[in-house]
């Protein structure tokens, strides 16, 4: 994995050349991302999730009114010491490498906080989300003195490596644990629908396939169907 380091909110990353790789990586994003819809992760009902994006679109946040045909900007959910935290979290979740870019990149901060912000979003996973940051803050504080985002990233990775693997986890970091399951998989979600995560599985959608030359024969016999029925064609006189 990428030993890109968080982005801390304001252009610059941390650094800690002392810091030992994290192990949570993006392809154990993929699996996590599996099929958790977002609805159910913010409890919402079927009408109100958000379309996913087609390629090319890199963002699934309107960025102003240019892009909404004079609509008011994205509603806002967190504060700004949150949203430092969240993006320093998730860059940890899905962290920029030689193949793509991070979950920053993605704008997956501005997913969840859109989601968050919605008038139908779950209340008790807004207490929770935002519950869990002060969690991180304040294990950081006990542990360190100093809030999450100013700790070095040795720190910060102690603590993530205390609640990141639940199998592992001590009963007294399942609060931490609940949250960093929660945002785990909204940044997975954000992450692979966006059009970096598209490029990233490589995925081409519904595209022409000029090469293609119908079902194999051996999968044909095993489904006991034949080419040569289609084939078979009604005279009139049979009709």
């Amino acid at each position: 994995m990428s030993d890109e380091l968080p982005d801390t909110g304001d252009g610059s990353r941390v650094t800690d050349e002392t810091a030992a790789p994290t192990t949570i990586t993006r392809r154990r994003a993929l699996q996590v991302l599996g099929a958790v819809p977002v609805a159910a992760a913010l409890g919402q009902v079927p009408a109100q999730q958000p379309k996913p994006l087609t390629p090319g679109v890199t963002s699934q946040i309107p960025s102003g009114p240019a892009a909404t045909g004079g609509a008011t900007a994205a509603p806002t959910f967190f504060n700004k010491h949150e949203r430092r935290t969240l993006r320093v979290l998730v860059d940890y979740i899905i962290p920029r490498d030689e193949h793509s870019g991070s979950a920053t990149d993605a704008k997956v901060p501005e997913y969840i906080e859109f989601l968050l912000a919605e008038k139908d979003a779950n209340p008790a996973t807004q207490v929770a989300f935002q519950g869990g940051l002060a969690w991180i803050d304040i294990e950081s504080q006990k542990r360190y003195g100093k809030a999450f985002i100013n700790a070095t990233v040795a720190q910060q990775r102690e603590i993530l490596d205390d609640i990141a693997y639940p199998a592992k986890a001590k009963p007294e970091m399942s609060h931490g644990v609940a949250f960093f399951n929660r945002l785990r998989d909204m940044t997975a979600s954000g992450f692979f629908s966006s059009a970096i995560g598209f490029q990233d599985l490589q995925y081409k959608g519904n595209v022409f396939n000029p090469g293609y030359d119908g079902c194999p024969p051996a999968a044909l016999e095993k489904l006991g169907v034949s080419y040569d029925l289609m084939q078979t064609r009604i005279s009139p006189q049979e009709q």
